[in-house]
């Protein structure tokens, strides 16, 4: 029998955040591609909102069945998700450098981004199923550990050092919810610092150059610098009100890469300014604390975790693509979420939020 509790408690507020970012992302996106349009922009533009449609109807489809499914289904849904990022490396159409897509036919996805769920739903039901509120130490983490070693590996291995990096940050980021003891803590930031200079000997040619880059911004200004550089030349020229709509000079010259991908914010600062950019910012910390007034509000430890994974995802994409378009970071091939151009990334986020909103409306049940 429906219970009619759930369309009373049907997150409004969530959903109406969503459609405000869905339509500034629309917006950003026609301009971005608008000088573009004779060699595909507009394709790209029309593609975007398909992807948008499918992704609002896969988030409709997330809140029709009670979270708690997903406790049964989350090892089976992680090993998927390990098959095809193992999938990816043998079978996956080489871009850029990086073999990051499968393909199903016409359409192409990313594994890592289901991996990303995948990863929410096995952690969230690792810790729920200990029970209680309690400090972890290390000997109760190397499941945890393996858990995230795996995807995050096999994602490192395409190469993806952003997404890998994501998925890491996301799952400490839980890791640190559900409490861990500080002298635990404090070994496990003393052993990443002491890893540094073996992970840098690991990294890529490339990877190595952007981080040198990030120190050093004028060491290769036409090379691994350019990226940074005319990104920060879009932000500032954008001053406070912006230069208006379609009227920014580094998109409309191609001088700014990846403007309708990685770059997108910068597009929108060179246009909207710093009004813009504030407003646009003000909206992601407003969906961050409704998503952790979500997980406070649940009524068990799984809501609770998968809704601060989910509330995790949004902060560190958000971070993490604001600081590398500004020079705060080193670029890392991070999308801004909801925002930039990627069929694979926003259908993933949808889902994501579709299952925050099934935590939201399912918060009066108690189990």
């Amino acid at each position: 029998m429906f219970d009619r509790r759930l369309i009373q408690n049907f997150d409004w507020v969530l959903m109406v955040l969503l459609l405000i970012l869905a339509a500034i992302s629309i917006l950003n996106l026609y301009s971005a591609t608008y000088a573009i349009r004779e060699v595909g922009g507009s394709q790209v533009f029309a593609k975007q909102i398909s992807w948008f449609l499918i992704g609002f109807f896969v988030f409709l489809l997330m809140t029709t069945f009670n979270y708690h499914v997903l406790e049964r289904f989350a090892y089976p849904v992680y090993f998927i998700s390990i098959a095809l990022l193992i999938l990816v490396l043998f079978a996956g159409k080489v871009t850029s450098g990086s073999q990051r897509w499968l393909s199903l036919g016409p359409v192409s996805f990313q594994p890592s981004e289901v991996a990303k769920i995948a990863i929410l739903m096995v952690l969230a039901k690792f810790f729920s199923e200990k029970g209680g509120y309690r400090e972890y130490r290390l000997r109760d983490l190397w499941q945890p550990f393996i858990l995230i070693g795996i995807p995050a590996g096999l994602v490192l291995r395409e190469p993806d050092l952003g997404t890998a990096l994501l998925l890491v940050v996301v799952s400490f980021s839980i890791i640190l919810f559900v409490k861990v003891h500080w002298k635990s803590l404090v070994i496990l930031v003393t052993s990443a610092l002491a890893l540094a200079p073996f992970i840098w000997f690991s990294l890529k040619e490339y990877q190595q150059m952007r981080i040198l880059t990030f120190v050093r911004p004028d060491m290769d200004p036409l090379g691994s610098g350019y990226h940074i550089n005319q990104s920060k030349i879009a932000i500032g020229s954008g001053l406070f009100w912006g230069k208006g709509f379609l009227k920014g000079t580094q998109t409309r010259l191609h001088f700014l890469p990846e403007q309708h991908t990685d770059f997108a914010f910068s597009v929108l600062a060179e246009e909207w300014g710093f009004v813009g950019v504030v407003i646009l910012l003000l909206l992601y910390l407003f969906l961050i604390v409704w998503g952790l007034s979500i997980a406070k509000e649940s009524k068990d430890k799984f809501g609770s975790i998968m809704a601060v994974g989910i509330v995790a995802i949004v902060f560190w994409q958000v971070a993490i693509n604001v600081g590398m378009v500004t020079g705060l970071l080193p670029v890392v091939g991070i999308p801004l979420l909801l925002f930039s151009y990627g069929g694979s990334s926003l259908i993933s986020t949808m889902a994501g939020m579709g299952l925050l909103m099934n935590i939201s409306m399912r918060r009066f049940m108690f189990q």
